[in-house]
């Protein structure tokens, strides 16, 4: 496949991951919004190095996992339930919990580039996520799993992770009154996400049956 087309389903598939307003681009948007967009950057750098290494870490797992088919079926099953249960939670079971304090202290910007290094370091979501998303982009012919292609897809993501940081950051404020930010909405928006990654995971189950 093209590379260009490879960097574009990288950017789109880390997009998608971030869209849902969680600690990483929420915490942008705070910074951002009290100390300046210049810092928000900086955290959001520090995010996207991060995001590299995991999501190449993700595409390297994902290449092993190719050479074993009958692993593969099993944890595609397995992510089928998860995903399925973690969109039934965030849809109708979650509860609404009070917005967490802003930090009041003001850091420097190689503060917060280490900080988005560190927080992005212990969200390990997106490994599991991409490694999940490679295999099955790769099912569809859509990627493989050469060097170059894992090269252009992972660079693809932490762009997609930038653009969606950079969104938060410089929209933040116009919207940050408004429903889109409350815990139900944001509840529902990870809902619909894995809904709709249940839905493809469950479509490709059933094309290998």
């Amino acid at each position: 496949m093209d590379i260009t087309a490879i960097f574009f389903l990288g950017l789109i598939i880390a997009l998608v991951g971030v869209i849902p307003p969680g600690l990483l681009n929420m915490t942008a948007a705070k910074i951002s919004l009290k100390e300046g967009y210049k810092r928000g950057i900086a955290f959001s750098i520090g995010v996207c190095l991060i995001v590299f290494l995991q999501t190449y870490l993700a595409a390297m797992f994902a290449r092993y996992l190719s050479n074993h088919q009958d692993v593969v079926e099993i944890l595609q099953r397995v992510a089928l339930v998860i995903f399925i249960l973690i969109t039934i939670y965030y849809l109708l079971l979650a509860k609404t919990d009070a917005k967490p304090n802003v930090e009041e202290h003001t850091k420097s910007s190689h503060s917060r580039f280490f900080q988005g290094m560190f927080l992005s370091a212990i969200n390990v979501f997106p490994i599991p996520y991409q490694a999940y998303m490679t295999i099955t982009i790769a099912s569809f012919g859509w990627f493989n799993f050469e060097k170059l292609s894992i090269i252009t897809y992972v660079t693809g993501a932490s762009t997609g992770t930038f653009v969606m940081l950079y969104i938060y950051i410089f929209f933040f404020d116009k919207i940050k009154d408004k429903a889109f930010t409350s815990q139900k909405n944001m509840n529902y928006s990870i809902g619909a996400i894995t809904g709709i990654v249940a839905a493809v995971t469950l479509i490709n189950v059933l094309m290998e049956l």
